[in-house]
């Protein structure tokens, strides 16, 4: 059969030739023989006689199977093979498998089947499955190796096969019967063998229909199942039981576990039957193939190979999925534990898949109402807390819910199996999951989503404090995430959102616990609730309202109706706003017209009446409750109703006051159901309906001030529309019904516009003028904290009636003026005149340009008959100390164009200094009397605007007034170096202080009411000097004891009075060029006291000195020369101090941008002098004004330094070439300037209301203010005082040139 290598032939040879040479030594056909490419060649005939001979050598048998294998491994032996003889080894090959009992020799028929197979067509396969199929069904089996070979054999080619080989099998019936027979026999290997061939046939013939199916194997249940239970129960062997495993699924798909169970049940007697559930004690072979199953599972699930575990579990999931499996059969299976066996495989599992999802798969089959199973549910229930951990982790896990609906059972079932760190541990896995995905994307199926929400609201509802804190904490990012990602995917599936919504409100409900009252973390819950509501669902709402279906529309309206309906919630309240705001009543009625159905109009309407309960407060909705089944949905019916005549109808009259608070609030807010024309049409023909009930005063107060709300606001838009049509029968009711009846405008909700018109309508100024009693007394009442409220409360404030003085296109200030003075005529109580005043009082303060209407209204003739009033009572009692604020507020705030000189302000200002002259001789300077100062003040500071004149002169030439001024100033200079004890911390350091800007203000008068009669040097004289008029007289020698001892403002306050009275003596001078009058003694100290505060700490006294020198050196009059060498020396420091200063600042005493201000004034006098000091040149040498020029930047330069130029090149100390550095920094100046020309200086003094006799401080800044606004050009440092100084240098300039 073999041939020696050198037997090989030669392949030059002819192909007869060849044959001849490779016959076998038997003399077989040489057909037969096949070329090896080693040289050598087989015989298939003497392999085939080899290895079908029992008695052949197993040896022998081994090599020859060998050389077979190795020869089917070249192509040219296996084509030569295949296209000859393609069929000729199969019967030798499976006679030898079926002779043999050598394990070796049956692995190595095995692989040469499985190489034939592999490499030949269809054809060849199916002739092996055909014979070994054919011994397998003709004999009996028993335990042999050889069938045991044969059985592997069958598997193998099963294994290989492509199509279905059921078809080559002839005997299919003999087969399986026999297969089921040798279950029996007691060997694993067989078993094993058998149960994997049974399941490779069966698969195919469940894949195709024609071989193996149902019809076959079910003539064989119950006791294939049994056979095949009963070897998985006994194996202990892994692939046996893999094999077992996958053939029982293959069963169950098949639907033969139902068959099984049913053929079983049906077979057995009654009392059998009443005993299923029993196990014997004969043996096993008697359970019931339920028991059976669940015995049989055990030992899979508890293997130790993975495989195995995943799988049975698989074998129990489509035996609980298939629908064969009963409830008493599952009921078995839990008795039996296996529940127990699945937590322990999934405790142990380490949380890997895909164990953790067969797990999870198999135990939600087990019905959650067997009580049985929820027992061992809730034991297992720890086991699902880390699971859940890990599944959350991946986005989409198949397991997700699957663990998510057992933990749902087990929390929402059996609340108290939770421990407090369970509860904790689930909150924080679950607030992940919502909190992952802050993106938008959802990251979990919808199912899983809803989930997640139910246990969320399962948690809540848990009463346990300890628990509740943390739940509040995780639930607030969670909850925004969640809405977000439900509301992106809202079109596609909205369920999700609705959970979401459900688990908001439940959040909402939860954080008003009994033990989460008070609480932060509650509070702070409760506030993103309602963030979340606001920020994202409405806006979301509002967009997508066209886009969503009925039930997601009633789900936000729910939601958001449930947090209104716990009010007196503040959030409640800020949710309603929101709402208006957005116009929801509006979007309410849209909601009904794309849903007009009986479930939305029944919420529409409840949402609505929750919210204006929520606005309007004592149950104010239930009217719109009540009424909700006869209500319309179309906004234009509920009009129509609201005009319909009413004959005494409850029904109506219901619908009517519905209608008429839904309008109101609406409108209140902006929110128009209809245009304001046709509410007005209707509210008109309501009206007038139900004139008989207005003119009688029959209709209810709350009714009424709707119907006023809503009339005042349409007249006031159709006015502003310039639409002026209305029914004036229906107005001349309405105006009727205010004036007859009692009414309460204050405490209503009315509409801006509304309380706009109603305060423009003359026809009923008392009614408007009793309301605005009645709102003054209320608020003082209160202790007069006034609360001024956003406009958005529509209530009637203390900023609403500010805005309609302010506005002055209204009754409203002359209302204010005519109650004020109405109340003084009458003796009307103090406590209503006071609540009056601290009404204007707080007007003013909102908005100060009030006080211009309160003053064209007659303020000054109301506030006089209040004082004449008092003077009836005793003397500065409340009222008179509540009305000197109110005056002194009203002249600080004042224009002076509204001012006029009508008699009440003079006859004001006398009454008021018969106030103070008194007082001061009973009681002393008190702060009323300093109030009055300042008012006194004030009204002199008016006149220089040439506004109060008369007022004015009462006051300068008042004698008492001056007697008791003069004498106290003078009382106080004569304590010489003790002044420095009077500041402002002290009574007598106020005394003197409002004495001298009194002083100092009538000074300033004078300018204005005795341009000409007054002789300005009879200040310079003796106060015993005769002049022609009496005035406020302070000698200069008394001012200059005041400004050299004085305290720090008792020097500003002097310095300017003499400053003010030096500038009247120049104005005098030059006007009328007569000569000083004065003695040089006089003058020289004059001017001793202000050199020495030249370089004084605050800046504006230093100013006031050198403006003072300034006047006093252009009068020529000083020696600067021989006789003044001393005090030439010191105006040389002065001037070179500020040089040094200006030339280096590193090295100057004071800051380069202020303090060489008031040096410039005296170095410009000193320029200015007919003999300028030889030394200036000096001082003002090339090298100095090349440095100060050098050092001057574009942003330092002030009005003073340009003056200095100026006087500088007017006098001729500049040259060419400073001239031309000069011009070029003061032209980059002015370019600047005029590019900035829309950023105007401002007067950046705080004005604040004095609101109180004791704001003495208020009072005395403002004052001061004043005095340095008009008399320090220090203060005047703008950018227009700059432009003009560079202006009038380039005048200068030019002039020379």
């Amino acid at each position: 059969m073999l041939f020696e290598d050198s037997q090989e032939p030669d392949f030059s040879f002819s192909l007869d030739q060849e044959q001849a040479i490779i016959q076998c030594s038997q003399g077989h056909r040489t057909t037969l023989s096949l070329r090896t490419e080693q040289g050598g060649s087989i015989c298939l005939l003497c392999l085939s006689n080899l290895i079908s001979n029992p008695r052949a050598p197993t040896l022998h048998v081994s090599y020859a199977l060998s050389q077979l294998s190795n020869a089917l491994s070249q192509p040219l032996f296996l084509n030569s093979l295949l296209s000859f003889h393609p069929h000729f080894l199969i019967s030798p090959l499976l006679h030898a498998l079926s002779s043999f009992d050598d394990d070796p020799i049956a692995q190595q028929l095995f692989d040469i089947i499985s190489a034939l197979c592999a490499s030949a067509n269809a054809s060849v396969t199916a002739d092996f499955v055909a014979q070994v199929a054919e011994k397998l069904s003709s004999g009996v089996m028993a335990w042999s190796r050889r069938q045991l070979y044969m059985l592997h054999c069958l598997g193998v080619l099963l294994n290989c096969q492509t199509d279905d080989p059921c078809v080559h099998i002839r005997d299919k019936f003999g087969l399986v019967s026999n297969l089921v027979a040798g279950l029996q026999l007691p060997s694993d290997e067989i078993r094993g063998e058998i149960l994997f061939v049974l399941y490779k046939l069966s698969i195919y013939g469940y894949a195709s229909k024609d071989c193996l199916g149902a019809d076959v194997l079910q003539a064989f249940c119950p006791s294939l199942l049994r056979l095949s239970m009963e070897a998985l129960l006994k194996t202990q062997r892994d692939d046996v039981r893999l094999n077992a495993v996958a053939f029982l699924i293959l069963l169950a798909q098949l639907g033969l576990f139902g068959n099984g169970h049913g053929n079983e049940i049906s077979s057995m007697s009654s009392d059998e039957a009443d005993n299923f559930m029993q196990t014997t004690e004969d043996g096993v072979d008697e359970l019931p193939l339920s028991v059976l199953f669940a015995e049989a599972i055990k030992g899979p699930l508890l293997s130790s190979d993975r495989q195995v575990q995943i799988s049975t579990l698989d074998l129990i999931f489509h035996y609980l999925s298939c629908g064969d499996a009963s409830s008493k059969q599952i009921h078995i299976l839990v008795e039996e534990n296996i529940v127990d066996y699945v937590f322990e495989i999934l405790r142990l599992s380490e949380c890997k898949d895909p164990v953790v999802y067969s797990c999870l798969k198999v135990l939600n089959l087990f019905p959650s109402t067997d009580q049985a199973f929820r027992q061992r549910l809730i034991v297992g229930f720890p086991t699902l807390i880390p699971v859940l951990h890990y599944v959350a982790e991946v986005p989409f896990h198949p397991a997700q819910t699957h663990t998510l609906k057992l933990i749902e059972i087990c929390v929402s079932d059996c609340p108290g199996i939770a421990s407090t760190s369970n509860i904790e541990e689930l909150a924080l896995i679950l607030s992940r999951m919502l909190g992952r995905h802050g993106d938008g994307e959802i990251g979990m199926i919808p199912e899983t989503f809803v989930l997640v929400c139910s246990i969320f609201v399962v948690l809540l509802k848990f009463p346990s404090p300890q628990v509740a804190s943390n739940l509040a904490a995780s639930l607030q990012e969670s909850l925004k995430h969640g809405i977000l990602a439900c509301l992106a995917i809202s079109e596609k599936d909205p369920h999700p959102l609705l959970h979401s919504l459900y688990l908001l409100k439940e959040a909402y409900a939860y954080s008003h616990e009994e033990f989460s009252a008070n609480k932060s973390s509650y509070l702070q819950l409760r506030t993103c609730t309602v963030d979340i509501c606001t920020s994202h669902i409405l806006p979301w709402f509002t967009m997508a309202i066209n886009e969503i279906d009925e039930e997601t529309v009633l789900g936000v309206l729910e939601t958001f109706h449930f947090i209104l309906l716990q009010n007196p919630d503040i959030l409640a309240r800020e949710l309603a706003k929101v709402l208006l705001s957005s116009s929801w009543f509006s979007l309410s009625f849209g909601c009904l017209g794309l849903f007009p159905t009986e479930k939305m109009r029944w919420r529409v309407y409840l949402m609505l009446s929750s919210l204006v309960d929520v606005l309007l407060g004592n149950q104010a909705g239930q009217r719109i409750r009540d009424a909700a089944p006869l209500l319309p949905s179309d906004p234009i019916d509920l009009l129509f109703l609201l005009g319909q005549k009413n004959s005494h109808s409850l029904d109506l009259s219901s619908r009517q006051a519905a209608v008429l608070r839904l309008l109101h609030v609406s409108c209140l807010h902006d929110d128009w159901l209809a245009d304001e024309r046709s509410v007005l049409a209707s509210l008109e023909e309501y009206i007038l309906f139900n004139n008989g009930e207005f003119l009688s005063g029959g209709i209810d107060l709350l009714t009424m001030m709707q119907v006023l709300n809503l009339y005042g606001l349409c007249r006031g838009l159709v006015k502003m529309n310039n639409k002026v049509s209305h029914s004036l029968e229906a107005e001349r009711i309405l105006f009727h019904t205010l004036t007859e009846s009692e009414w309460d405008l204050p405490s209503a909700m009315i509409h801006p516009v509304a309380v706009i018109w109603l305060f423009q309508q003359e026809k009923i100024s008392k009614p408007l003028s009793s309301q605005l009693l009645k709102f003054c007394v209320r608020n003082c009442s209160e202790g007069n904290q006034i609360i001024i409220h956003e406009d958005n409360s529509h209530l009637i404030d203390v900023r609403v009636i500010a805005e309609l003085v302010a506005t002055g296109n209204n009754f409203a200030a002359e209302l204010l003026m005519c109650l004020l003075v109405q109340l003084a005529e009458e003796g009307a109580q103090n406590h209503d005149i006071i609540s009056v005043v601290n009404l204007i009082s707080t007007v003013i303060n909102i908005f100060p340009a009030a006080s211009d209407q309160l003053c064209l209204h007659g303020i000054g003739n109301a506030i006089l008959m209040i004082v004449y009033y008092n003077s009836r009572h005793s003397s500065y009692s409340e009222l008179l100390v509540t009305t000197l604020l109110l005056l002194f507020n009203i002249l600080s705030t004042v224009k002076p164009e509204t001012l006029s000189d009508e008699e009440s302000w003079p006859a004001l200002a006398t009454k008021l200094i018969d106030c103070l002259i008194p007082a001061v001789k009973q009681h002393g300077w008190s702060h009323e009397v300093f109030l009055l100062v300042g008012i006194l003040s004030l009204i002199l500071h008016h006149s220089s605007n040439k506004v109060l004149i008369e007022a004015s002169k009462s006051i300068t030439f008042n004698a008492s007034l001056i007697s008791t001024v003069n004498c106290t100033v003078q009382a106080v200079s004569s304590k010489g170096p003790a002044l420095i004890e009077y500041d402002e911390g002290t009574s007598s350091g106020k005394e003197l202080i409002f004495l001298l800007l009194l002083y100092y203000f009538s000074l300033r008068c004078l300018h204005a009411v005795l341009p000409e009669v007054l002789d300005w040097q009879t200040f310079l004289k003796s106060p015993n000097t005769i002049q022609p008029v009496s005035v406020i007289n302070i000698h200069c020698h008394d001012l200059c004891r005041l400004v050299h001892f004085g305290s720090p403002m008792v020097k500003l306050v002097a310095s300017s009075c003499l400053l003010e009275f030096l500038s009247g003596i120049s104005y005098r001078k030059e006007g009328s060029h007569e000569d000083l009058l004065c003695c040089m003694g006089n003058l020289m100290s004059i001017v001793t006291v202000l050199e020495g505060l030249v370089f004084y700490v605050d800046i504006r006294v230093a100013m006031n000195c050198c403006l003072c020198l300034s006047i006093i050196l252009g009068w020529q009059q000083l020696d600067m020369q021989e006789s003044g060498v001393a005090r030439s020396n010191w105006y040389r420091l002065i001037v070179e101090e500020m040089a040094m200063s200006m030339a280096v600042p590193c090295l100057a005493s004071k800051s380069f941008i202020n303090y060489h201000k008031p040096a410039v004034h005296v170095t410009v006098a000193l320029l200015k002098l007919q003999k300028i000091p030889a030394w200036m040149r000096t001082v003002f040498d090339d090298l100095s004004i090349s440095g100060i020029i050098d050092n001057l930047k574009v942003m330092d330069v002030s009005p003073e330094m340009v003056l200095l130029f100026r006087a500088l090149l007017h006098s001729g100390f500049l040259k060419a070439e400073h001239i031309a550095s000069l011009n070029q920094v003061l032209q980059a100046c002015r370019k600047r300037l005029y590019n900035n020309s829309k950023e105007h200086t401002m007067d950046t003094h705080v004005r604040k209301i004095v609101s109180s006799s004791d704001d003495l401080g208020e009072v005395c800044d403002y004052l001061i203010h004043l005095m340095m606004s008009q008399s320090s050009p220090y203060n005047n440092s703008g950018s227009n005082r700059l432009l003009e100084e560079i202006e009038m240098f380039f005048s200068t300039l030019n002039g020379r040139n």
